[in-house]
């Protein structure tokens, strides 16, 4: 069997660095309105920002149900060493957060900062109950309605399993640099306590929670979008500037 990747799909904006990269969610694109929003930022402030589709997802080549969450990890790695140059911002949105934290531990030496918006890490343990668990083991699949489109949402014994070896929540995660975390405490998704004993995990002491009281899972409002925006502003300036 094959190892070789599906070719991916990416917007590249050239622009100073470090280079901002949109990690879409589970079952998301590079479409979104958070990565279209950072695109329009990083145009108007000749910024360096790169957004892409996970393979089988989107634009990109492959097939949905034979992804991985160690491919879509193996997907952020390769925008980082192959399509973006020198230190790298990543801004992850749901699983996009759990591929960053994987990506930073890979990458010390490129990541410079991070933005988590409901970041997911570990969900393979705690986002399914047990009969769903059961489900994907014994059937191989499980089929959620998706509460964003017509189809359902489809996750795969093989997805379950890379998620379960990759979790990280059980000790200090080695990033040292700048971290923000977005989370709406009404998100039916992401449990809001999750995500403040996450910030606790780092081992960086520049990290910074913001709750927003009435936040959602996908925090796409006008005023989460400008919140989102200020946030990768700050950790872009603290993380300085290069050509590139």
């Amino acid at each position: 069997m094959s190892t070789e990747r599906p070719r991916l799909a990416f917007h590249l904006t050239e622009g100073a660095g470090p280079v901002v990269i949109f990690l879409p969610g589970y079952a998301s694109d590079m479409n979104g309105s958070k990565a279209l929003t950072l695109e329009g930022w990083a145009k108007a402030n000749g910024r360096a920002f790169l957004r892409f589709d996970y393979g089988g997802c989107g634009q990109s080549e492959g097939a949905f149900a034979d992804q991985t969450l160690t491919g879509w990890r193996d997907d952020v790695l390769a925008m980082i060493d192959d399509i973006a140059t020198g230190p790298v911002v990543l801004v992850g949105s749901s699983m996009g957060g759990w591929l960053m934290l994987l990506a930073a531990r890979m990458r010390p030496n490129r990541v410079r900062a991070l933005v988590g918006i409901a970041p997911a890490p570990d969900f393979t343990d705690w986002g399914f109950t047990q009969e769903e668990k059961m489900t994907i083991l014994n059937t191989g699949r499980l089929e959620r309605a998706n509460p964003y489109g017509p189809e359902p949402t489809i996750y795969t014994r093989p997805f379950w399993a890379s998620g379960e070896a990759s979790r990280l929540m059980f000790g200090t995660i080695a990033f040292d640099g700048p971290v923000r975390l977005l989370q709406g405490q009404a998100d039916p998704d992401v449990p809001w306590n999750r995500t403040v004993h996450l910030a606790g995990l780092f081992g960086s002491a520049d990290v910074r929670t913001i709750l927003i009281k009435d936040g959602d899972h996908r925090l796409s409002r006008d005023a989460d979008l400008a919140l989102l925006i200020a946030t990768v502003a700050e950790v872009t300036d603290t993380s300085g500037r290069s050509e590139g």
